[in-house]
């Protein structure tokens, strides 16, 4: 929305002549200036979010450097709707209006980055899209499924990439560039990024990028140093951009990311616990490396015919590798290790027509292939017990999932719109290893409605319906949860559904600008874990859940120089679940598992008129959690007896333009070294330190 809750030196005008492949202006508005932006996600349509009948955030590369935030998760903190738990510091997992993992929806240039292993609950796949890479992101709740397909059920998060900026270049050579260096005193991290851009203004452009990441251990005041919370991280990404002709744009692009050594501290015995007497770890260690590179080739032309004004066409490779090591002595003399590798083949159309009646119309198609091996063993230290059969998932399985969709948009007046759409998606799996298939089918409906009361304020909402078919680790799922427990997949599974009623306003005049919704969200058929009375957790779909909330955001420019902006989240559900994995077992009622408290955040901005500095204090507050579910009172590694207690932290950001080409920002965080953890998370926000960010730009 053009409501810029996060503080940065301000949003970069972002145009595309398609729906993902944005534009990055190369010159940096002055700091405090307010500039428009386009979102792209929402609709597959380019428009300003004050015109859209859904609920958009944006973040930018300016909002990453301007809050010394780390990953792309980290950098939702302040995104109304949305708890970034974090079982360690290299996995953070955005809970998008109660829904984490698998059932929100990650893009990368409008690419799935989901795969059919993702696991349920808090997990690390967010954290694979290399921040510093990016030129913004977009973020879409609970509305993705109609024009995105199955796992959209939270949200709908769209990574877009760095570009060259070629077609708004004069003709003629161009190069820029830009290399960052961070340092954090808290945990003695380093960082470096480095990005170029060359080409032939209008014609094409080549962007080169590199991202090193070297987080030490974070440290606080109750734990000290906390030992293994550090890890390295390896990114390199390359754009190649062209225009045969005016209409016709050609994009080739490549991103690999490498971690290594990410620990799960929250289990191991470098977890004393003891804080609000939480439980401490027992492994010896818990190790997770990952792996993903993307490629992809995209053609885009505009336009065709008078009957269509654009399209575009996306093939599509992508390979992951994610194993786990686990040393679980003493506690049960065994060791187990896990690899799963998934290779995902993609295509994706669009395209775009205008119809009369002022009418838009958005439809396409889109196919996905994974094709998956894993491997895995498990050894008992104590008698030699060897057992290689134990994958995460069940190993040589095939998921395919394919969807056809249309959305119109008709402007009935200049006042009021609507919005509506379909898509059908089918999606099949053939588990060799088990000699099993399954395929599921699912049509799905979304309307919306827009309509400006005058030039200051307008209203939004509508309907949404959403549509997640089981993944394989649903079905054949061989993993540890939790706090160290084993759960196990289930064959034969339902997908799940959701229906989400949302209603808003918005409003937008010189000095103050207000985004507000609340939406109510009913989930059908919820895939769950429940105990099978051996102390092993198994994949059911339980009855029902309901989910409710409330978001704002809001900027008031108190003078030229002087401004205030913040939100504020609350959120409340509960489900419905049997209590064993047995059929026909009875069910209970019980508080949706880590949903956000009420939360909310409030900064005071300055920006010197002459735009060489600026300064930012912001307090963060969340209150006691305390509605917890049964899995949520087991969970004693992460979630304390009775419940996450609330917090009041602050944070001071300022920045300085030294030179036209260098400039600097320093980030103050925790100012009085509070103890605290975001409900959920495996470990605790660090204590205070400072971040001194360095940027040279030519």
């Amino acid at each position: 929305m053009r409501v810029t809750h996060h503080t940065a030196l301000t949003l970069l005008l972002a145009q595309s002549p398609a729906m993902v492949q944005a534009q990055e202006n190369t010159e940096t508005p002055r700091a405090g200036m307010e500039v428009s932006e386009t979102v792209v996600t929402a609709s597959r349509l380019e428009e300003d979010p004050s015109d859209s009948p859904y609920l958009t955030e944006v973040v930018t590369s300016e909002d990453v450097l301007a809050e010394s935030f780390r990953t792309l998760p980290e950098s939702l903190a302040l995104t109304p709707g949305v708890s970034v738990q974090k079982t360690t510091h290299g996995h953070g997992s955005p809970f998008i209006r109660g829904f984490t993992g698998r059932q929100n929806l990650y893009l990368v240039d409008g690419i799935r980055l989901n795969n059919s292993t993702y696991r349920s609950g808090p997990v690390q796949y967010a954290n694979t899209v290399d921040v510093f890479g990016l030129g913004r992101f977009e973020l879409v709740k609970s509305q993705g499924s109609v024009l995105y397909g199955s796992d959209a059920l939270g949200g709908t998060l769209n990574a877009i990439t760095a570009s060259s900026g070629y077609l708004e270049q004069d003709a003629g050579w161009f190069h820029n560039g830009e290399s960052i260096y961070r340092y954090d005193t808290n945990s003695q991290s380093h960082l470096t990024s480095q990005r170029i851009s060359f080409g032939d203004g209008g014609k094409w452009g080549i962007t080169l990028g590199a991202t090193l990441k070297d987080f030490g251990d974070i440290e606080t005041d109750y734990f000290g140093e906390m030992n293994n919370t550090g890890y390295p991280e390896q990114n390199y990404s390359a754009k190649l951009e062209f225009s045969p002709a005016d209409n016709l744009h050609l994009t080739l692009a490549a991103q690999y990311l490498n971690q290594d050594d990410v620990w799960r501290w929250h289990s191991t015995m470098f977890n004393p616990g003891g804080w609000e007497d939480l439980a401490a770890g027992t492994f010896t260690s818990r190790i997770y490396d990952q792996e993903r590179f993307l490629t992809y080739a995209r053609i885009e032309h505009e336009p065709v015919a008078s009957w269509i004004d654009r399209y575009s066409a996306t093939f599509s490779y992508q390979t992951t590798q994610d194993s786990e090591f686990q040393d679980r002595n003493p506690n049960t003399e065994q060791i187990r290790f896990g690899n799963i590798e998934v290779d995902t083949y993609g295509f994706n159309f669009e395209a775009q027509s205008t119809l009369p009646a002022a009418t838009t119309l958005a439809y396409g198609a889109d196919y996905y292939e994974d094709r998956v091996n894993a491997e895995g063993y498990r050894l008992n230290t104590a008698d030699g017990t060897y057992d290689n059969n134990r994958a995460p998932i069940a190993e040589d399985a095939t998921y395919r999932s394919l969807g056809l969709y249309t959305q119109a948009r008709t402007a009935w007046t200049e006042q009021f719109e609507t919005t509506a759409g379909l898509r059908y998606t089918y999606a099949e799996t053939d588990i060799n290893s088990l000699d099993v298939e399954d395929d599921w089918q699912s049509v799905v409906f979304n309307a919306r409605a827009l309509y400006r009361f005058d030039d200051v304020w307008s209203g939004f909402g509508g309907y949404s319906q959403g549509f997640r078919a089981p993944n394989l680790n649903d079905l054949t799922g061989d993993v540890t949860s939790r706090s160290g427990l084993d759960s196990l997949g289930s064959l034969g599974l339902d997908p799940e559904t959701t229906q989400t009623f949302e209603i808003g306003a918005r409003a937008e005049s010189g000095r103050f600008s207000f985004e507000a919704a609340t939406f109510y969200t009913m989930v059908d058929d919820l895939i769950v874990r429940v105990d099978d009375g051996a102390g092993v957790e198994k994949s059911v779909n339980a009855a029902e859940a309901w989910i409710a909330g409330i978001e704002a955001e809001a900027m008031y420019r108190l003078s030229d120089c002087w401004s205030l902006n913040g939100f504020l989240t609350w959120q409340y559900g509960d489900t419905e679940r049997p209590v064993s994995a047995d059929p026909g077992a009875d069910t209970i009622e019980e508080p949706v598992s880590r949903l956000s408290p009420l939360r909310g955040s409030l900064a005071l901005r300055y920006d010197h008129p002459s735009s060489i500095w600026w300064a930012e204090a912001r307090v963060l507050a969340a209150a006691e959690a305390d509605r917890l579910s049964a899995s949520d009172q087991g969970d004693t590694q992460r979630i304390p007896p009775g419940g996450t207690p609330g917090y009041v932290v602050a944070h001071l950001n300022a920045g300085w333009q030294a030179t036209e080409n260098l400039d600097f920002i320093l980030g103050l965080q925790n100012l009085t070294d509070e103890d605290y953890r975001i409900h959920g998370s495996g470990v605790n926000e660090p204590g205070f330190g400072a971040q001194v960010t360095a940027r040279v730009r030519w």
